[in-house]
């Protein structure tokens, strides 16, 4: 089965099995019963709480979709929620809409641009030299007891910013995201379930004590992840509390880079040596057991909720690509490497539906790995080989998630393409008018990785935090407190 659609932005597109593409759109974005979860990169429960009271037979009267300076801009109640694809080029922003293959939305904008989930399931932010613009991309999933209702718009650029000297890492956990400006230091925290059309109300109070490339992740009861470090060199990280000052500190991890959160919320950062794991209110080190080699950077890290592993990367040679990525195991502090076929870099890593580690090599294919295994499952043929660009600027096949679609561009021919992650199969290929470098798929759903998104269970009865006093580490000798091309321009790989 195949069909042309001719739309402005864009060439004739070849959809191969859309109507596969159609229903595996509709169990990822539509709240059904099957455990599909959203792209990584994240949100939280806070995001439903304006939703209370909705009216079945129309849009929640306290969910208020404002005007723009043309007139109102009105959310259509739809049967489900196709996703929608933001991407970058030479020069700009573009929106695309899987179910109608049509280019929805095109922003010129100057420079180099960084996209980031806003952690809300609507909202992008794109990194800019002023700092992260707000994009609202249109898709809103909103909750009514046991079910959803699915609004869609026109792509919105709201005209807010998110100051900043050097926009860096964005991460959403326990229902806020944490931006960190480079340039500053500062960190600013917000609810994403609070940005609306409009600007939210943003916590901007905390700088780390010296500016340097770094990240920070908001945890329950106000607590915060710094990384530690300054202009020559990042050393480490800490645990806050909610007046700011230091729980734990780690500083056995050089070259801090990288974050996630698993399961039992284990937040995970990686060093040159082997990752640091944060269990509760005391940090642990994984060593590297990479032979005798000292440099074993793991600099780019993918978690979810639904799997205690972390996916990294693995760099044991400055000069040398990576062909082995780490699965990290936050229950006993271990790492297990898992060698591909082919070189591959920071942009080709992801989960999938079911907390499957995803790697694109340069071979072209999207190898599938169990991770409590690491064996490799699957490998699925999906772009042409390729090579790594010396910049990491550059435009290279990425790989984005959002339920059981994996979406990968392919900058050689200007496609993207949409494959099914259980099935093997490529379920469609878009053809684009420009070169497509950064992505990253909106779904309206707002949640973090691994979380189902009719459940957003964070584990926290009645909000509280529970620190893991009784988790078995084994040794406490080694329980201290506490893209990469191996040059200065991998720190700005997350």
């Amino acid at each position: 089965m195949s069909r042309s659609v001719t739309h402005p932005g864009a060439r004739p597109l070849a959809l191969r099995v859309g109507a596969g593409l159609a229903a595996l759109a509709l169990l990822a974005a539509c709240g059904t019963d099957s455990g599909d979860e959203e792209t990584p990169d994240t949100g939280d429960t806070s995001a439903d709480e304006e939703h209370d009271d909705h009216d079945d037979d129309g849009h929640d009267d306290d969910h208020d979709h404002e005007h723009d300076e043309e007139g109102e801009r009105d959310f259509v109640e739809v049967s489900t929620l196709d996703h929608r694809i933001v991407f970058t080029y030479d020069g700009g922003v573009a929106t695309l809409d899987t179910g109608s293959g049509e280019v929805i939305d095109d922003q010129e904008i100057p420079g180099f641009l960084r996209l980031n989930a806003a952690g809300d399931g609507r909202h992008v932010l794109v990194s800019t030299g002023e700092g992260w613009e707000l994009f609202d991309v249109g898709l809103d999933a909103v909750e009514h007891g046991d079910h959803y209702h699915y609004y869609e718009a026109d792509p919105y650029w709201p005209d807010y910013v998110f100051e900043a000297e050097t926009p860096a890492h964005v991460v959403t956990h326990a229902g806020l995201t944490a931006l960190f400006d480079d340039g500053t230091g500062n960190i600013t925290l917000f609810d994403p379930s609070e940005l609306g059309e409009g600007e939210p109300e943003t916590d901007s109070s905390y700088s780390v004590p010296e500016a340097h490339h770094g990240v920070a992740v908001a945890l329950y009861d106000d607590e915060l992840v710094i990384t530690v470090g300054d202009a020559d060199g990042r050393t480490g990280a800490a645990l806050l509390d909610a007046d700011r000052e230091v729980i734990a500190e780690a500083d056995n991890c050089p070259g801090v880079h990288g974050e996630t959160v698993a399961e039992d919320h284990a937040v995970v950062l990686g060093c040159e040596d082997g990752p640091i794991i944060l269990h509760g209110d005391h940090w642990h080190k994984v060593e590297a057991d990479t032979g005798d080699n000292d440099f074993a950077r793991t600099g780019n890290l993918f978690g979810t909720h639904a799997s205690p592993i972390v996916l990294g990367d693995l760099r044991t040679d400055p000069d040398e690509p990576m062909t082995n990525v780490v699965l990290v195991d936050t229950r006993d502090d271990s790492m297990q490497l898992v060698e591909v076929d082919a070189p591959y870099n920071f942009r080709g890593l992801a989960r999938g539906p079911q907390a499957e580690a995803l790697v694109l090599t340069e071979s072209g294919a999207l190898h599938v790995i169990d991770p409590e295994t690491g064996e490799i499952e699957n490998s699925i043929d999906v772009v042409e080989e390729w090579v790594e660009p010396e910049v990491w600027q550059q435009p290279r096949p990425a790989l984005a998630v959002a339920g059981e679609i994996a979406y990968v561009t392919e900058p050689a021919t200007n496609q993207i393409h949409a494959v099914d992650i259980s099935g093997g199969d490529v379920l469609a290929s878009y053809d684009l008018e420009v070169v497509p470098n950064e992505i990253t798929v909106v779904t309206g759903f707002p949640g973090e990785p691994g979380e189902h998104p009719e459940e957003h269970d964070h584990g926290h009865d009645d909000g509280e935090h529970a620190h893991e006093d009784d988790h078995d580490h084994g040794d406490d000798e080694d329980h201290d407190h506490d893209h990469d091309h191996g040059d200065d321009e991998d720190d700005h790989d997350h």
